[in-house]
């Protein structure tokens, strides 16, 4: 696909098309010289095609709130996804201590359930007695817990032996190392299950 040459000092990744905003909020696609609207966009998401949407006056990068823009489009025409305690509980992040840590989180959560999607769809379909997803979810609390002790001393805000994944009693890591030692040991455990719901 063509590339503007003006694309590199835009702030645009070189192998992302560029898209500008104009006033009266039309979209420009200068790959293909073209107005294009929001769904549009959300093919060319679901097609993996990498974009940037930039104001055409300011210059300012906007992707991320025309991204937000078309999720809020998606829910708002019958295609909910998102649960209302899932929404609650990310409104409630903003301004928490964990805010900054989210966004990672989220995208470590998203590439692994994309990367064992279709595993998840196979067992899904046979019926199993056991929840992949379930199992992904403790994986990806793990990664989280791992992180949040590597980063904030005491980990999670509000956790307690309660809401903690059970743990061996005989693994209790005293280090930061150790903790994602065991980690790794829970993940490749993880991915010996869906291997074998693979088969």
């Amino acid at each position: 696909m063509a590339r503007k040459s003006n694309e590199a000092s835009s702030g645009a990744p070189s192998e992302a098309v560029v898209i500008k905003k104009y006033a009266n909020r039309r979209l420009y696609n200068t790959a293909s010289s073209s107005y294009i609207t929001l769904e549009d966009l959300a093919k060319m998401v679901r097609e993996n095609i990498d974009f940037a949407v930039f104001d055409a006056k300011t210059g300012d990068e906007i992707t991320h709130s025309i991204l937000t823009q078309i999720i809020m489009d998606e829910e708002a025409n019958g295609g909910q996804m998102l649960p209302v305690s899932f929404l609650r509980q990310l409104i409630g992040m903003y301004g928490n201590s964990m805010q900054a840590m989210m966004p990672s989180y989220l995208e470590a959560s998203m590439a692994n359930f994309r990367a064992n999607q279709a595993k998840i769809r196979e067992a899904w379909d046979k019926g199993m007695s056991s929840n992949p997803i379930a199992a992904i979810h403790e994986t990806n609390m793990a990664m989280m817990r791992a992180a949040a002790e590597t980063f904030i001393p005491g980990g999670l805000p509000g956790s307690s032996a309660r809401n903690a994944a059970p743990r061996p009693e005989k693994q209790a890591p005293s280090s930061t190392s150790d903790e994602i030692a065991a980690l790794r040991d829970q993940m490749a455990a993880m991915q010996k299950k869906l291997d074998e719901l693979g088969k």
